[in-house]
């Protein structure tokens, strides 16, 4: 949007009169001109809300105002409310827990802070209302609500800031810990890779790929001659500038670029990556770069996949370091089996068999991908929005034919927008990376909302056949089932999403005889990969419709089968695993059993299990180093919290272990050079295998600290040990006996004066290793240990007269709540969630061409939820591994969409066994 050179446009922002002769969306004036970051770019398509300003004081999309049309306003950022509107929303947010991921809470804030100018002491709908314009992906909206609702207290002086939350008075385990982010989420200031800028780096360049509007297609010519010859471009790259040209999470299956004579596998493939000097010089020779394609018939589903004259998309790819030839599209298969399925289900009393489809799913997380990398030493480094730095590594280096070893490639992990499974690949890490290592300058690559979309991972399309039995008192007899996933262009994440789908089949229920058959086929779609569930939504779901309708044949109620089923401590898994003592799955569905009964015909309930850790005997580590810095123990561990908030974790189990205060532990940078690798965020692994491993550096420091009040001195050098849950030992093999002692005390063993103690020991580093022990899939022994725990839940979802979701009951075992403000919005956020994947959300597709937009995927918004109450039950007995406690990031939406299915079925008499459900009063029309 060019304007006249004597075009002028005079606004204030921020109490400061601006003047610009450009004529532009006011969200990049903001963030290019200004250097607001408060603002965020979450969509550029007033979809979303994340860039929420005020105009005159009235809530505004800055991405869908230009400064043409605010000439003559007032524009109010968060930097611009008064001290002490920030301060009642700092404290309001962290108090109720409504930071999460973060990229939304500014817009939140300003959607908030608008309505309270006007309204100030609205209600809960007028609150809802004000928000609807803004998406939020983690929350569920509840604790934004309350937030907004307690800010108007705060403002109105109703209701005081508590001084010791944020300060941490009270910061161990179990404590109500107010999150160690959110201040510079709420206010604006915490920094995501796309917040880097010309203050960062004054030689910034930008890059962005070129890509296939074909899903598959023969690219016959690329030409970039004359996007080479635009003023400002640095140069474009194609395949042959990649040393490696394939990516890919465990499979390298992922062209980096499609080079000319090769096939494109799917609409977002990149085919050349422009790099240039501004964004505008960028845009103009991405339009110049000419493709020329022969267009070829997609596969489109899989069934057309598994057709004998398929073509097959991938002839090979790379695994481990092997090559693995490809007879067909399956890319990944798994069968388990334990006791005899078939004999069991033809003795039963009764079985019921179903197909069930669901849908893949979109993300739609809040911040679109984004990575800055700059030269390094012999290599790069990359400041990414990942969801494990030490596999973007990997990635990385493997593009650049490097070893892993050498360290040429450093990643540090940003504020991470959100994710849900959908940051574990790369996307554009290795992008910035080779650019930034060719041209030798610092560079920007980042995706538009509409790349996110037709590029990133999805959730698993899923076409299944399951078959449950059970005997005359409905005691579960045996499960069959075959589960097909659609993994799309790309392998990803398909192998162990498809395995989470087929062992969790079986639900958290005691039977032992089982066959379960999975298999990933490719297609031309976009890719499928990790999502919040990692394949357990698809099997889940029908395993728990099949359950009411095995009820429905022995004459007892939903809740009553799954009771008489459930799985208690001691008792044996359908996987073999015995149930540990922290097992309460029936303690969840007590729970909710009075709201299921209050309800006849109206509600809907389902169970749900899900691991934690990677299990499954593959290598799995938590790894901490703990390094006194100015008289604060500073814990790294290269691990995201992507909204999970397993940064305050970490700091709760430090002063759990040490007695240190609040101001005495921190997080130390989370990099690839600075931390040790603690895995992926992924499988509800952070708070449990990481979590021990800094609760194990936290002993290690706290026995150094009794050491100092003793009077032996500061340790000469580094102390190191390394354990599994049971012992511990020095990494010279040394028993480490006083962290048994302290599990054996069941509290902490504390220094007198930890502020005291800690300072003695100025520059002394402590680490802890890990190791998650599990047995492999299919392990020859009685009761394999497939993971370290399981979470267990209930969900009940209720319908009103109008066939509405009125209430949702989510009754969650998570072990130990470590933090009681942070779980609550963990489970509401899981059940919108679910919600959404059961009634609105749509991926749809037209021969593999995604045909949505951010604002179409059908997201629920404020106005729409319903009243969701978050339980979590406690045993007294738990597991001896971080605190005891669990992940909940995962099962929270697993339950939910199942739950929602049988409410229906119980209003109308009818099974739905495709999701989203049709013929409701969510539906489209």
């Amino acid at each position: 949007m060019a304007a006249s050179a004597s075009a002028e446009y005079r606004f204030t922002v921020n109490g400061e009169e601006r003047v610009t002769h450009e004529d532009k969306p006011l969200l990049r004036y903001l963030r290019d001109d200004l250097h607001i970051t408060s603002a965020k770019d979450g969509c550029s398509e007033g979809a979303c809300g994340t860039c929420t300003v005020l105009v005159d004081d009235r809530a505004t999309k800055a991405c869908v105002l230009t400064t043409r049309l605010a000439a003559g306003h007032d524009v109010v950022t968060v930097e611009g409310l008064p001290k002490e509107e920030q301060e009642a929303f700092v404290y309001a947010f962290g108090a109720v827990g409504a930071v999460q991921c973060g990229f939304c809470i500014p817009g939140m804030v300003m959607s908030g802070a608008g309505l309270i100018h006007h309204v100030p002491d609205p209600t809960e709908d007028e609150v809802r209302r004000a928000i609807r314009g803004n998406v939020c992906r983690c929350t569920g909206y509840k604790k934004i609500i309350e937030g907004i609702l307690l800010a108007a207290r705060v403002l109105r002086g109703e209701a005081q800031i508590e001084e010791g939350l944020e300060r941490g008075d009270a910061y161990g385990v179990g404590e109500r810990a107010f999150r160690v982010d959110v201040r510079p989420k709420v206010l604006g200031f915490g920094k995501y890779p796309d917040d880097i800028d010309e203050r960062d780096y004054p030689d910034l360049a930008y890059a962005s790929a070129v890509r296939s509007s074909h899903p598959r297609a023969r690219v016959l010519r690329i030409d970039t001659s004359k996007a080479e010859a635009v003023p400002g471009v640095l140069g474009v790259l194609t395949a042959r500038d990649v040393p490696v040209n394939q990516v890919g999470h465990i499979i390298q299956d992922w062209d980096v670029m499609i080079a000319e004579g090769d096939v494109t596998r799917c609409v977002g493939d990149a085919i050349a990556l422009v790099v240039a000097e501004s964004e505008a010089a960028l845009a103009k020779a991405k339009k110049l770069v000419k493709v020329d394609y022969e267009v070829l018939e997609p596969v489109r589903s899989i069934s057309e996949a598994r057709a004998e004259d398929a073509p097959i998309l991938h002839k090979s790819y790379h695994a481990f370091g092997n090559e693995v030839v490809l007879e067909n599209n399956i890319c990944q298969q798994r069968h388990v089996t334990r006791g005899d399925a078939a004999a069991a289900l033809a003795g039963s009393a009764h079985t019921a068999t179903q197909t069930f489809t669901t849908p893949f799913t979109e993300h739609a997380f809040l911040e679109p991908e984004c990575a800055v990398a700059h030269p390094y030493k012999n290599g790069v480094w990359v400041q990414s929005t990942d969801q494990g730095a030490y596999d973007s590594r990997h990635e990385i280096a493997h593009m650049f034919g490097w070893d892993d070893e050498q360290d040429r490639v450093v990643v540090e992990t940003m504020l991470v927008g959100g994710g849900f499974g959908g940051k574990e690949d790369v996307s554009v890490q290795h992008l910035a990376a080779l650019a930034a290592y060719r041209f030798q300058r610092p560079v920007k690559c980042k995706l538009a909302r509409q790349e996110s979309i037709n590029f990133h991972p999805k959730r698993h399309y899923m076409e299944g056949t399951f078959t449950l039995g059970c005997d005359e008192n409905g005691i579960f007899t045996g499960l069959d089932c075959e589960i097909n996933f659609d993994t799309g262009a790309y392998a990803s994440l398909c192998g162990p999403v498809l395995e989470r789908a087929c062992t969790h089949s079986v639900g958290p229920y005691r039977y032992q005889n089982t066959d379960i058959r999975g298999y990933g086929w490719y297609t031309n779609n976009p890719p499928a990969g990790a999502f919040r569930g990692f394949g357990v939504c698809q099997s889940e779901f029908a395993l728990e419709c099949l359950v009411d309708l095995l009820a429905e044949k022995v004459g007892i109620s939903p809740w009553e089968i799954r009771f008489r089923n459930a799985i208690e401590p001691g008792e044996v898994l359908p996987n073999g695993q015995i149930a540990d003592c922290s097992t309460a799955l029936k303690e969840t569905l007590l729970a909710v059993k009075d709201a299921y009964d209050a309800h006849p015909g109206h509600a809907g309930i389902a169970c749900a299990m899900k691991n934690a850790g990677v299990g499954v005997g593959l290598p799995d580590a938590g790894r901490c180093l703990i390094r006194v810095e100015d008289g604060v123990a500073v814990a790294y561990a290269a691990t995201s919290d992507i909204g999970q908030g397993c940064n305050t974790v970490f700091l709760q189990d430090i002063v759990e272990a040490t007695g240190l205060p609040r101001a005495q532990v921190a997080n130390g940078e989370c990099s690839t050079e600075a931390a040790p690798d603690s895995g992926t965020t992924s499988g509800s692994r952070q708070t449990v295998v990481t979590g021990e491993a800094v609760r194990g550096a936290a002993f290690l420091l706290r026995d150094a600290m009794l050491r100092v009040e003793a009077g032996e001195g500061a340790p000469e050098g580094p102390v190191r040990a390394k354990g599994d849950g049971i012992t511990s030992e020095y990494l010279d093999g040394t028993p480490y006996e006083g962290w048994g002692a302290h599990l054996r005390a069941g509290e902490g063993l504390h220094p007198r004066d930890p502020s005291s103690a800690i300072r003695a020991l100025e520059g002394c580093e402590f680490g802890y290793e890990y190791l998650e022990r599990t047995d492999k899939l299919g392990a020859d022994v009685p009761n394999p240990k497939s993971h370290i725990c399981y979470g267990f839940a209930t969900h009940v979802v209720i319908l009103d007269d109008d066939g509405r979701v009125s209430e949702v009951y989510a009754a969650h075992d998570a072990g130990k709540v470590v933090n009681p403000i942070a779980i609550q919005g963990q489970i509401e956020g899981g059940v919108l969630m679910g919600m959404g994947y059961a009634l609105t959300e749509r991926f749809d597709l037209k021969d593999c061409v995604p045909q949505v937009r951010f604002g179409t995927l059908g997201l629920f918004r404020a106005p729409d939820i319903p009243n969701i109450h978050a339980i979590y039950v406690e045993k007294d007995e738990l597991l001896p591994v971080a605190y005891g406690g669990k992940g909940i990031g995962e099962i929270a939406t697993i339950p939910t969409a199942p739950a929602v299915q049988n409410a229906y079925r119980a209003l109308t008499g009818r099974l739905q066994t495709r999701l989203p459900l049709e013929d409701t009063p969510y539906a489209r029309r």
